[in-house]
């Protein structure tokens, strides 16, 4: 082609090109293009600086600088760290919404973001302009993760655990292992790595790192969780040390590297599902100047439509939209080195026009099919406010899902509810009743028992409802369905029969969990038994009601132990407790077959399960047709202690487990040799027998 031909009358101002998307180097300087189909004119602002209150220089995009929905030109002597923002014009669209030329935009592609000193929520709605308050993209570098220094440690999901946190809880909070200047940063977790190596996490997952307002709150708060994204492809601010937005990235890295050295995943919570922008009546900041009709889902007369509870709903099912969201993975991944994704609403990306639900969504097609996001860990929830839930039936072949029925019928079984037997064997024998008895694929279901939204693991057993007044709500957010019980006593209690039954069904649940098939996913500080006070929707609490618990007392340091040893278990036994392996539910009728496992259910007597509604007892083993049981686990929910029968042991049971023993010996470094013929269980207790030869040369 001839030169000549990208070349625009203006002093050092050439056509550009479409792709890649945002603000890219060039030989002669930067390249700019968006996405904006509806728009009949488009102005390029450049700023001297991020805080600078007007533009420095205004380049026209007309209709020569558009191709298709794209608009784009090529800047010369720019470079790195040149700020930047757009403003579109166009008809107004129904409804009354849509294009509003007085605001400066954030570019959708912007890696870096500048101006947070000046930026003001409020002036990107209404009328007047808000260059003087607006945020700016930066021109960055878009070089690849070194992988060859720092490689992927691309852990199998049956040894997997994840353990779910927020960058600035984690690092912050008296007793906190990390120096001043990175407390509540991304390099702050740098050196909390060994707390987790030992703990026994192979992956962490961090709530929101991509840029959100955190005015995105009523009036008095703030927005401290970060589901509420303003960029798909910049780190937020707050967790960055100093404040220059081209180092950001460079400071996500090298967490990412000191992760992958340590042989710690790291997997980002990204929201996809909705934006800041809110309904239409919300602030004009960058993907609804640009079109809002693209991007977020309406009716024929221009309302939003919303199943994320946050007024609005991004259109995930248009060509442009999934462009979008797949050019941030890829950020994330190939350029900062970040190991999977988890999608905040997951299922809300699978809504086509109207939201209706697609079986195939493109989006998800075009994710498995792409070789940069190939080899990553992708978990989703399969929910979303909407009411759609697709657990068993994601509508993606290698998407995770996090399985809520898990979580809520574990709590149930421990409780002491009715009809709750039949339900905890089927979560602990992988679920076959919502797979509908097909084998699972790898890393298929996500189990957990806690999550940042809703009660910690303390907490659990200590409030029969929520305590939320400190979020401003007088109490009306929050889930009010937790299936918690306080075990006598709302809140804090010195009553040692109360506390002492608290900490058998922290343990209680804490191996139901990790004895369960599946990927396990732990939740940050319920190894020490963090709690919140009762309020289950910290959002907005940045205070030691949502930071990390770092001053453990002898009880909590006993629970890590416990935890501690339960992982290292889990993890020798790990043949057992594969995610990818189906155990039969019926003996093995060859008794020349090997490696092939069948479980087998009792009661309180051999091969007799109860499974009445009113039963609270549960016994299951692992036999080998040839080498006879090689683990059994008791299970007793009522409010007395029972004997349950055992299956006979050909090399020995050890006792590895039980939760009514006290600290130190619920869970032994050296198990011991299990000799009576039954087993007594403790109210509300669980026991773990493992056959002998199974533990040789184990260290708990």
């Amino acid at each position: 082609m001839d030169p000549s031909a990208n070349h625009h009358p203006g002093k050092g101002l050439h056509i550009g090109h479409p792709w890649p998307l945002g603000a890219s180097l060039t030989a002669r300087g930067v390249n700019f293009s968006v996405v904006a189909p509806l728009a009949t004119r488009i102005e390029l602002l450049l700023f001297s600086h991020g805080d600078a209150t007007e533009a420095d220089r205004i380049v026209e995009l007309d209709q020569r600088h558009r191709s298709g929905d794209h608009w784009h030109v090529e800047v010369e002597g720019l470079g790195l760290g040149s700020c930047y923002g757009y403003r579109v014009f166009g008809a107004l669209q129904p409804g009354g919404h849509g294009f509003n030329p007085s605001k400066v935009l954030l570019d959708p592609c912007a890696r870096a973001i500048a101006g947070w000193s000046g930026y003001g929520r409020g002036s990107a709605v209404g009328a007047a302009p808000n260059t003087s308050q607006c945020l700016k993209g930066v021109v960055t570098e878009r070089d690849r993760f070194d992988f060859h220094h720092a490689p992927r440690p691309r852990h199998s999901w049956q040894k997997s655990v994840i353990y779910e946190l927020h960058v600035g809880g984690f690092t912050q909070g008296p007793g906190c292992p990390v120096a001043e200047e990175h407390q509540g940063r991304l390099l702050g977790l740098i050196p909390t790595l060994p707390y987790l190596r030992e703990l026994g996490i192979t992956t962490i997952e961090l709530l929101p790192v991509m840029a959100f307002d955190p005015h995105d709150a009523p009036a008095g708060r703030h927005n401290y969780w970060g589901y509420s994204p303003l960029s798909w492809m910049a780190p937020h601010p707050d967790y960055l040390v100093g404040d220059d937005p081209l180092n950001g990235r460079n400071q996500v890295r090298q967490l990412v590297t000191a992760c992958h050295r340590a042989g710690i995943e790291v997997l980002l919570d990204v929201v996809y599902n909705h934006t800041t922008e809110g309904n239409q009546d919300g602030p004009t900041l960058s993907w609804r100047g640009f079109c809002d009709r693209l991007y977020y889902q309406q009716s024929a007369r221009g309302d939003y439509q919303d199943v994320s509870g946050c007024g609005n709903t991004i259109a995930a099912n248009r060509p442009l939209v999934r462009r979008l969201i797949l050019e941030s993975l890829r950020c994330w991944a190939t350029e900062l080195g970040i190991d999977g994704f988890r999608f905040d609403l997951g299922i809300a990306l699978s809504r086509g026009d109207n939201l209706a639900p697609l079986d195939t969504p493109p989006l998800f097609e075009e994710m498995e099919a792409d070789p940069d996001l190939s080899d990553l860990k992708l978990i989703s929830e399969p929910w979303d406010c909407g009411g759609l839930y697709r657990l068993s039936d994601f509508p993606a072949r290698r998407v995770a899902t996090w399985n809520g029925r898990f979580r809520d019928d574990l709590r149930r079984f421990w409780k002491g509810d009715e009809k709750t037997c039949w339900t905890m064997a089927q979560r602990l024998s992988g679920s076959p009743d919502l797979f509908t008895n097909a084998p699972v694929h790898p890393g298929q279901c996500i189990t957990f028992l806690t999550a940042h939204d809703g009660f910690t693991l303390a907490d659990l057993v200590s409030f029969n409802g929520k305590h939320n007044l400190a979020n401003g709500e007088d109490n009306r957010d929050g889930d009010n369905h937790n299936n918690s019980w306080n075990h006598g006593i709302e809140g804090p209690s010195s009553d040692h029969a109360i506390t002492a039954l608290r900490e058998r069904q922290l343990r209680n649940l804490l191996t139901s969990l990790l004895l369960a098939p599946g990927v396990p996913m732990l939740l940050m500080g319920d190894e020490v038994r963090r709690s919140q006070g009762g309020n289950n929707n910290s959002w907005c609490q940045n205070n030691p009601l949502g930071w990390m618990h770092w001053q453990p007392d002898e009880g909590d340091l006993a629970l890590r132990l416990f935890l501690r040893r339960l992982l290292k278990l889990r993890a020798h036994l790990a043949a057992l407790f594969n995610p990818e392996q189906s155990i039969d539910e019926t003996p093995q009728r060859r008794s020349s077959d090997r490696g092939n496992l069948w479980r087998q259910w009792h009661g309180v007597e051999l091969d007799k399960p109860d499974w009445a509604s009113w039963s609270h007892t549960l016994a299951w083993s692992l036999q080998d047709s040839r080498q006879g049981p090689m683990v059994w686990c008791g299970l007793n929910s009522y409010s007395k202690a029972m004997h349950f029968e055992l299956p006979a042991c050909p090399n020995g049971w050890l006792r590895v487990i039980d939760t009514a023993l006290p600290p130190g010996d619920d869970l032994p470094s050296e198990p011991q040799p299990w000799l009576p013929t039954g087993a007594p269980l403790q109210s509300r207790s669980l026991m773990l027998l493992v056959a002998a030869p199974l533990l040789k040369g184990a260290e708990l």
